[in-house]
């Protein structure tokens, strides 16, 4: 038997194999901080965990409809209400089996094999390996620290090649940046005036430091949200997100769905109830992030790490290594190794450029942030 289709030959995700070492370091008795996984170290909100208790015990959980259950998408409905002052019909919002369920959907709705997506590197890699595997073509946009890791309407301008779609995420993974919402409104427009399908990637919304962040459905009904009650909600392996779609793809996406997944795991769906009644337990964890980020911001410049996106958002500080190592991947196995600290390299995030780049993942405990920051500070003093 062969490798696989030509389609399946995906670049890997580096920073699972990071974790996999440290995990196994771990077991054998070494202390490992992880900084590594994109994920929030907190559980799900109390109220959600009680809900799946309840239901585990009390109801049969069979499949919902392939749309999502309808009470979630109202509340999620009524969710876009209180955090960003806009009326959606429910409708209109798709629950999916996490962000990565709406993000095939939303390929596989917009665009045909050979047509052509832009995408800003550094980026969520999942992105471009999911376009690959549909044969959907890439244009890579740099956005480095010349444009402060933000997309703007002058990069979009510079494109030779035509594009069928963007995909755009603010705040970012793997840099926490936001595009400003000046700009948004721009590359709103821009996408518009070219007939450029806009996907906007909001699975970081919530955790914001300075501005909060704008929702691109605000600007553009055309446009499809992704978001996900993986980062803010704290609900990372219950695999839950949601799409907000133009009314003319509802059935499109439906008949996806129903193929493709059948329905959105059940209860999680009725735990994500329970998620959204607790914005205030939620809103504590994100000032325990904020907190992480200022001692990030004070003390990485301690030992020669200066250089780094601005951290707008999310909880994720991607910093320039390179005047300290030429290879980034190399850099980071040899600091969990000799003082058990996992980040992730940046190529993982830009193929190009990503040698020159680390990300930490500051979601832990502030106390294990500080300590990283103190096993740095002696490994490269």
């Amino acid at each position: 038997m062969g490798q696989g289709s030509k389609r399946s030959q995906v670049s890997p995700f580096i920073v699972m194999d990071i974790m996999r070492e440290a995990n196994e370091l771990e077991a054998k008795g070494k202390s490992i901080i992880h900084m590594e996984v994109g994920q929030p170290s907190t559980s799900a909100p109390r109220q959600a965990l009680r809900t799946a208790e309840k239901v585990l015990l009390q109801e049969r959980l069979g499949y919902t409809e392939a749309l999502g259950d309808i009470d979630l998408r109202k509340k999620i409905s009524q969710f876009y209400i209180a955090r960003y002052n806009l009326e959606i019909d429910f409708n209109r919002i798709i629950v999916t089996t996490g962000a990565s369920g709406g993000l095939q959907l939303a390929f596989l709705s917009l665009f045909d094999a050979g047509d052509r997506v832009a995408l800003t590197e550094p980026c969520y890699p999942g992105y471009r390996n999911m376009l690959s595997s549909m044969n959907i073509e890439i244009e890579k946009l740099s956005i480095g620290p010349e444009y402060d890791f933000r997309l703007n309407v002058e990069v979009l301008e510079k494109m030779s090649n035509r594009i069928d779609g963007l995909i755009m995420s603010s705040p970012g993974n793997p840099t926490g940046s936001m595009t400003k919402a000046e700009q948004l409104k721009l590359i709103v427009s821009w996408c518009q005036e070219n007939q450029v399908k806009l996907i906007s990637d909001e699975i970081y919304h919530g955790i914001e430091y300075e501005e909060p962040a704008i929702t691109a459905v605000n600007l553009d009904n055309a446009s499809i949200v992704i978001n996900s009650f993986s980062k803010y909600f704290s609900m990372t392996g219950w695999r839950l997100g949601w799409m907000v779609v133009p009314e003319n793809m509802i059935r499109t996406i439906e008949r996806l769905a129903q193929n493709l997944f059948i329905s959105p795991p059940t209860i999680s769906q009725l735990a994500a109830l329970g998620s959204l009644d607790s914005l205030e337990e939620l809103n504590q964890t994100v000032a325990r992030y904020k907190k992480n980020r200022e001692l990030m911001i004070s003390r990485l410049p301690e030992f020669g790490l200066s250089k780094f996106a601005p951290i707008d958002g999310a909880f994720y500080a991607y910093v320039d290594v390179s005047s300290l190592a030429d290879n980034s991947e190399i850099f980071c196995r040899e600091m969990l190794r000799e003082i058990g600290v996992a980040i992730t390299p940046g190529i993982d995030f830009d193929r190009e450029n990503g040698m020159r780049y680390v990300r930490f993942c500051f979601s832990g405990l502030t106390e294990e942030i500080n300590e990283a920051m103190n096993r740095l500070s002696n490994w490269l003093n």
